[in-house]
């Protein structure tokens, strides 16, 4: 895949990532049950993963991009998800040297760092006051949601980037 597409790509999740739960039904979700897409973050791990080769950081360089444009678009304080994204991209590609890369690690990644980014970012919110919510209802009625949705979305996707992300 050329350089010219991952940005691109990386656009247009950003952009469906703001819209995409106005589209489901409302009985498709619980009422008190908030999911928060990752589909940037879940396709930079894809990139982290297939795409980059040794010493080369380019994920990790989208993924504080990219994090910047979520800041500035979708919330009011700048560089929380410029911060968590740079930081758990770079944690994607330190680990992709110790495991194989396949479907069953990137689910495993999915679930951990969306699971450590979701997380860091309502510690952050909470510590400023921009949230209130207590810690057992968070972890019951966003993070689980937010993990299983975007575990689904990584099903969806992985079959469709991981041949053209592959560096021969």
């Amino acid at each position: 895949m050329k350089r010219l597409y991952i940005p691109l790509i990386l656009f247009l999740l950003l952009v469906l990532e703001g819209v995409a739960l106005d589209f489901l039904p409302t009985t498709f979700f619980h009422a008190h049950l908030m999911v928060v897409p990752h589909w940037v973050l879940l396709f930079l791990i894809c990139v982290a993963m297939f795409y980059e080769r040794e010493n080369v950081h380019i994920a990790t360089f989208y993924a504080v991009l990219f994090g910047m444009l979520i800041d500035i678009v979708y919330t009011d304080v700048l560089g929380v998800y410029m911060f968590i994204y740079g930081v758990a991209v770079y944690i994607v590609r330190s680990l992709t040297k110790y495991l194989h890369a396949n479907f069953y690690v990137a689910i495993l990644f999915t679930i951990l760092i969306v699971g450590i980014a979701d997380t860091a970012i309502y510690i952050i919110y909470t510590v400023i006051g921009i949230t209130d919510i207590q810690w057992d209802t968070y972890v019951i009625y966003r993070l689980s949601p937010s993990i299983i949705a975007n575990i689904i979305f990584m099903c969806l996707l992985y079959p469709l980037v991981v041949k053209r992300l592959k560096v021969e």
